[in-house]
């Protein structure tokens, strides 16, 4: 059941895989670049998620949304460089989808709710975006975000932006696979392990078992 499996599952936001809905716009295998860049809070917890999926080949921690010369973590940190903490997800498109990591996103990595935080990491640098690539993904993140919306999934609207990739800039090597190397933390314990039990409980056809 994958590395934190006995965890208990505190990392949820009340919701049930019935009422997340599937999205009804996503982009054709021939047609996905096969890397999807996004932004959840503290990108511990957003690694450790998605490298439990099948399909996807790597994930790296690292900073999107600002220049080189402060894509730092002790830059980033100040919450003034205009960056925020992402993954870049590398994954095979025929096994799961750019749309499929977006529901994954919404429902199980982060509250998509919160504006510029994830519980205690407060300032822009955890915001919750989509680091679009091209105007596939930005089409289907659009539709998605509407749709959730349309649906009530969650008592507020979803607080996340849309952002044109300009440049991934990877994070620093002890960030990444954190959460695997580093299980006993207590952040880790308590905030990333509930989230990868949640995606075992929500969606184990779709996790590497």
């Amino acid at each position: 059941m994958g590395l934190f499996g006995s965890k208990r599952d505190d990392g949820a936001f009340g919701l049930v895989s019935g009422s997340f809905p599937d999205p009804e716009t996503d982009i054709d295998p021939a047609r996905d670049s096969g890397e999807a860049v996004l932004a959840g809070g503290c990108f511990w917890c957003v690694e450790a998620v998605y490298l439990e999926l099948d399909g996807v080949h790597s994930v790296v921690s690292g900073y999107a949304g600002g220049t080189a010369e402060t894509a730092d973590y002790r830059s980033v940190c100040s919450g003034r460089t205009g960056h925020a903490e992402v993954v870049k997800v590398s994954y095979d498109p025929e096994k799961i989808s750019f749309g499929m990591l977006l529901k994954i996103f919404f429902s199980v990595a982060h509250d998509p709710t919160q504006i510029d935080r994830q519980g205690n990491d407060i300032g822009p640098q955890y915001r919750s975006s989509i680091f679009y690539a091209n105007d596939d993904q930005k089409k289907v993140a659009e539709a998605y975000i509407a749709q959730i919306d349309d649906a009530g999934v969650f008592d507020d609207r979803i607080a996340t932006k849309l952002e044109k990739l300009e440049t991934f800039y990877d994070g620093e090597e002890y960030h990444q696979n954190y959460a695997a190397r580093n299980p006993t933390q207590p952040y880790i314990a308590h905030l990333a392990a509930p989230k990868v039990q949640k995606l075992y409980k929500l969606y184990p056809e779709k996790t590497r078992g």
